[in-house]
């Protein structure tokens, strides 16, 4: 394990859910946004899962469907997980539940085991999905991945938050994303084994 009072200095790879797949899906632009800040060493790497048969226990007794390998061999490439999601009915959305399920399977086969991982909620309303937020950590706590618990990232107004060219418009939200992410790195590099 690496220092966690200091930075990364061997450079770490984040794979990037994002919560919603819809084509003009914020979240994404957010996340998109985000990989213009992070600290040098720390690479965002977004993870398709909108392609993700839903999960279904049978499809584990044979060869799983193509997405599915794909995806679990995504995970396993990367150091650690970061979701950015948006908020539906006080939960996190359906696809990316379904990727969390996807990516746990089989039993005794979790890919996302030991990844150190980060959260990133939004919404349009004050609350910025402090709800999908919270619901998603009670399934990291079982998925055995150390979730960063500050600093905490709930973006409200989020359908003011970007320009039309996808940047972020407002200072103190581009402070508190380079904040999150610097924290994250650091978080990262404590959870990390590196190699001897």
């Amino acid at each position: 394990m690496s220092d966690s009072t200091s930075p990364a200095t061997d450079g770490f790879t984040a794979g990037v859910l994002v919560g919603s797949i819809r084509r003009d899906s914020v979240s994404r632009k957010v996340a998109t946004a985000m990989a213009g800040l992070v600290p040098a060493g720390l690479t965002l790497r977004p993870l398709r899962i909108d392609d993700l048969p839903l999960y279904d226990e049978d499809l584990d007794d044979g060869p799983p469907p193509a997405p599915w390998a794909r995806f679990r061999a995504e995970v396993r490439a990367v150091d650690a997980i970061l979701f950015v999601t948006p908020e539906y009915n006080r939960s996190v959305p359906a696809p990316l539940k379904n990727a969390v399920d996807v990516g746990s399977a089989p039993h005794g086969r979790n890919v996302f085991a030991g990844r150190p991982a980060g959260i990133v909620s939004l919404s349009p309303g004050r609350m910025g999905a402090f709800g999908a937020n919270h619901h998603l950590r009670q399934s990291l706590v079982f998925l055995d991945m150390p979730t960063m618990q500050q600093p905490e990232a709930y973006l409200g107004g989020s359908d003011e938050m970007l320009g039309t060219d996808g940047t972020l418009r407002s200072d103190a939200v581009r402070e508190l994303l380079t904040g999150f992410l610097t924290a994250f790195d650091v978080w990262v590099a404590g959870h990390v084994a590196v190699p001897a």
